[in-house]
């Protein structure tokens, strides 16, 4: 099972969630997030990650130019849509990608495995007034169908204090946490990224996930 930090926006906020423990970081490209990221910054954060980990950026429904001329300045690993983006606009860029989820009583999560069965998997957020990912609110683990648990990175209001009720419960490949980690937007929480890796890691021990 892997740990990803997501909204880094400072090189030395990389370097210190790597050394932690994280397996992955998450840079955000969409302008109307307050953790945003120009091309400038990412290429730093970018050489903080160096070899130590994975950088994931993420998108909200952006044109093809737009992601086009972020792979042109920065090596992302991974990309995240978070928008309406169909299977095949994600698959056009030739890069492992995961497709964020709304989460909500009425999503049919077989049918979106389905349909983006090309996706390194699902990253299962929470749904708050328009806002996409970061919003620190947490949804009904309940609503996530058994049998998919391998394919599903799980975020949306994870903390030091939930993230080992969540990985028993949902057992997922993955978590992710953003806001639960920081002191203000964007800006990482040292001492909440320690605890809540601390917090993770015997659950996947203990898990065997």
């Amino acid at each position: 099972m892997r740990i990803k930090i997501c909204g880094i926006t400072r090189p030395e906020d990389a370097e210190q969630a790597l050394a932690l423990g994280a397996d992955t970081v998450g840079c955000v490209f969409y302008a109307a997030s307050a953790r945003h990221v120009t091309a400038e910054i990412a290429q730093d954060i970018r050489v903080a990650v160096g070899d130590a980990g994975t950088l994931v950026g993420l998108f909200v429904d952006p044109t093809v130019d737009q992601v086009q001329a972020v792979l042109d300045r920065i090596e992302l690993d991974v990309l995240q849509f978070h928008g309406e983006e169909s299977p095949a606009f994600c698959e056009q860029f030739q890069r492992p990608y995961l497709k964020a989820v709304a989460m909500s009583p009425d999503v049919d999560l077989m049918a979106v495995n389905s349909a983006y069965c090309s996706a390194r998997g699902l990253l299962l957020d929470s749904a708050h007034e328009g806002q996409f990912g970061g919003t620190g609110h947490r949804f009904d683990w309940e609503w996530i169908d058994a049998g998919l648990e391998k394919r599903l990175m799980l975020a949306g209001g994870l903390t030091a204090d939930n993230v080992g009720d969540a990985i028993r419960q949902v057992r997922p490949a993955a978590v992710d946490v953003s806001s639960g980690v920081e002191k203000k937007k964007g800006i990482k929480d040292c001492d909440r990224m320690r605890a809540f890796i601390e917090a993770a890691i015997p659950e996947i021990s203990e898990g065997g996930l």
